[in-house]
């Protein structure tokens, strides 16, 4: 900066005349993202859990390590985690999910698809971003194990303490 403002006024006229108007203020611009064959992919994760998810138009068949969703996912619970961002998005039977799923337990795998998910129909219909990101689906729950400490028997346990 060349020149020194004294004022408050002068400081107004060097936010609004020039120094740092160079990038655009627009919000970024989110496109369709497909592979060759017209599919969205995106990568879940939750603890150690890494989910792989590939979108397609079709009739609501969820597929997750080549078996049925509800096979694989036999709680209610966990179903019903994966559901949520069609729910959300109200795209329960247009697609076709097909998913790779590893790492983990069975909750931290279903909270890797579900997030899996989000990304991927955000990659496909770039316009359900925002119904997604309120939902807070699209948000990586990053919460992992604490490692253990030397000195205590697990992260935060200490050993039993014996007076004799």
């Amino acid at each position: 900066m060349s020149e020194e403002a004294k004022t408050l006024e002068d400081l107004g006229e060097l936010k609004e005349g020039g120094v740092g108007t160079d990038a655009p203020s627009e919000a970024p611009v989110h496109v369709q993202k497909l592979d060759a064959l017209g599919r969205a992919y995106a990568t879940g994760k939750r603890k150690d859990a890494v989910a792989r998810v590939w979108i397609k138009p079709g009739n609501g068949k969820i597929t997750v390590n080549k078996r049925e969703f509800q096979v694989y996912f036999a709680r209610p619970v966990l179903q019903m985690l994966l559901k949520q961002p069609l729910e959300t998005a109200s795209r329960v039977d247009q697609y076709d999910i097909n998913v790779t799923v590893a790492g983990g337990g069975l909750s931290g795998q279903a909270g890797a698809v579900r997030h899996g998910i989000s990304k991927a129909l955000t990659y496909f219909e770039p316009e359900l971003r925002g119904v997604l990101k309120k939902g807070g689906f699209l948000t990586r729950d990053s919460r992992i194990v604490e490692r253990k400490k030397y000195g205590r028997a697990k992260a935060r346990r200490s050993f039993q303490f014996s007076k004799r």
